[in-house]
């Protein structure tokens, strides 16, 4: 398995456009985003990258949502994303579509958005499945150096293990758009082959253990220590009882 962090930087895409089949897969996300997308209550949210600026997210209940790029069109701050200039726990939601696959640093990506985000801050990302036809043209020669086959592709299983590492509850991850060339995706095989659609989506929240333990538990946890006042009376008992008489302060007196 190759290493996540590699020294190579991929030119990432400005718009779905500039993808084979670009606009059937910005709408084919925005649909699995969507249900989801209403659950969402918070102040801010962060979409970071290119491809994250142009997703559809009026049907989130954020109304504060700040694009950010290194450079671009409608961008609200120019940032790199691995060095995102917010204070931690200051986010609700960050969104991370297609963002991965052209990342130098996906590891670093995801813990400055697990950092950003809030205790239950909400995490969407998306990427392209490897085990799909669209990853087969990675293994042509001739194809693999075009767009968007020379983007990295990690697997679900891979995703759910990184976000798994950083305490990340995964709430919902699907495969769809089995046919890259079709609008709908084919609606047969996605029904019943999911596993194997060109495209990942996964949202995940944010979960914090305390490092604190809680009052009644710890309570309950210490070890009750016996009084110590019988010990003491028996104690006394025992000495007075074994006193000789001369320690009396009234002796008896001689016949």
């Amino acid at each position: 398995m190759k290493p996540a962090r590699i020294p190579e930087y991929f030119s990432s895409p400005h718009h779905w456009g500039e993808l084979p089949w670009g606009e059937y897969y910005r709408e084919a996300l925005e649909t699995q985003l969507q249900p989801w997308l209403a659950k969402m209550f918070g102040f801010h949210l962060l979409k970071i990258g290119h491809l994250s600026t142009e997703i559809n997210t009026e049907a989130c209940a954020i109304s504060h949502q700040v694009n950010v790029a290194l450079q671009g069109e409608r961008l609200q701050v120019n940032a790199d994303p691995l060095h995102l200039p917010f204070a931690a726990k200051s986010v609700d939601a960050c969104m991370l579509a297609h963002t991965l696959p052209w990342c130098q640093d996906p590891h670093g990506l995801l813990r400055e958005a697990d950092r950003v985000l809030i205790d239950d801050g909400w995490l969407m990302l998306s990427s392209f499945n490897p085990v799909s036809l669209l990853g087969l043209g990675k293994a042509v020669p001739f194809v693999r150096k075009r767009m968007p086959y020379h983007c990295r592709m990690f697997t679900p299983m891979r995703l759910a293990d990184w976000l798994a590492l950083l305490n990340f509850e995964v709430m919902h991850q699907r495969s769809f758009q089995v046919l890259p060339w079709s609008k709908q995706g084919g609606k047969l095989l996605s029904a019943h082959l999911p596993a194997l659609g060109c495209m990942h989506v996964i949202v995940a929240r944010k979960r914090t253990l305390p490092l604190t333990l809680n009052p009644m538990k710890s309570r309950k946890a210490k070890t009750p220590i016996r009084s110590a006042v019988g010990a003491t009376r028996q104690f006394r008992e025992t000495t007075k009882a074994s006193s000789s008489p001369a320690d009396s302060p009234h002796p008896r007196e001689l016949d």
